[in-house]
């Protein structure tokens, strides 16, 4: 059986004095780093699958320096003795490994972008402790364990959730990573000539809007969102007249507000193919080409998601056929309600 190699006494511990970058991570981590790789190697976690796992990770591998800490081996013990009981292939415990390493690496980024400002204004008030690096100790002390709760309960939901969208999971086979969807992608206009113009901190609040309105949209219409690159989103829904609502919302919260850009957004229907929670295929590009067609504040659909509308509720009417990067000539369709 592997195991993780017995806990070393915390090196770093009962040091006073101002606060470093030690103790910040060590208030992030709960304990330091006190093994080497050679040190797992030596407890039967074999260096290779420690190199391929902590790589997969996206974290940094020096094989000879002190790397992981006790929770670190623990996590890393076990799965690789569930690739050993034939549990998991390794191959696919990289994959998996390398999803979550993505996941919380852009939640990482995305939690510091929100706290640095509550530092700033705890060092700015009566309660400041003459360092940023203080300040951040603190409120990591505050948030670790709760935000950690909630963390691992949105996960379960996610998965619950992302299970229960897969149909006929007792009868699995080679096309379980494709599906029929409606492909959006939402584009702000003229957004690098715009934040050319605008101070940074500026251009990162237009983007935080924009992403959350997005996500709130199309959670409320039962869509994914799949990823957001700054000034655009990707997003999908397996009903094509909610995915047409999605795109009526984004159009409605980012489009008519006069303090946003405005947006478009082009959708298409069709097979493709899932990994690693992104999505791929013939109608993502072809959604992406759509919305460099559309106009300000309007949406651009394909004949496929034109078919499947309800014609009592929608109009769709064909425009001029146009060169389409990959596709050809293409007519892109129009829709309203009636």
């Amino acid at each position: 059986m592997t195991t993780a190699p017995d806990p070393q006494p915390d090196p770093t511990g009962g040091e006073g004095g101002r606060p470093t970058r030690t103790d910040l991570e060590r208030a992030i981590l709960g304990e330091v780093p006190v093994f080497t790789a050679q040190d797992l190697d030596e407890a039967g976690i074999p260096v290779a699958d420690v190199r391929r796992l902590w790589r997969a990770l996206g974290l940094p591998l020096n094989e000879a320096d002190v790397t992981f800490t006790g929770s670190d081996t623990t996590a890393l013990a076990a799965l690789v003795e569930t690739v050993e009981r034939g549990g998991l292939d390794m191959d696919t415990a990289v994959n998996l490994t390398r999803a979550v390493g993505q996941t919380m690496a852009r939640l990482a980024d995305w939690e510091i972008s929100a706290l640095i400002p509550v530092i700033d204004e705890r060092e700015s008030g009566p309660g400041a402790t003459g360092s940023r690096i203080g300040a951040a100790v603190r409120l990591v002390e505050d948030f670790r364990d709760v935000f950690e709760q909630l963390t691992l309960n949105a996960w379960r939901r996610h998965l619950a959730a992302a299970v229960s969208r897969v149909e006929g999971l007792d009868e699995l086979d080679e096309e379980t990573d494709t599906a029929h969807t409606t492909v959006g992608f939402a584009d702000l206009v003229s957004f690098t000539a715009l934040s050319n113009q605008l101070e940074e901190s500026r251009i990162g609040d237009l983007v935080e809007v924009f992403e959350s309105r997005c996500h709130d949209v199309i959670q409320a219409h039962q869509g994914r969102l799949i990823k957001s690159l700054g000034d655009s989103v990707l997003f999908v829904n397996d009903d094509p007249v909610r995915a047409l609502e999605i795109a009526e919302g984004i159009i409605t919260v980012i489009g008519r507000d006069a303090r946003m850009p405005d947006v478009r957004v082009g959708m298409a229907t069709g097979h493709v193919v899932t990994r690693l929670g992104d999505v791929f295929g013939p109608p993502v590009n072809l959604a992406s080409r759509l919305t460099n067609i559309a106009r300000r504040n309007r949406m651009i659909i394909d004949h496929e998601t034109a078919r499947l509308l309800p014609r009592s509720d929608f109009e769709t009417r064909l425009l001029p056929a146009r060169p389409v990067r990959g596709f050809g000539l293409l007519e892109p369709v129009t829709v309203r309600r009636t």
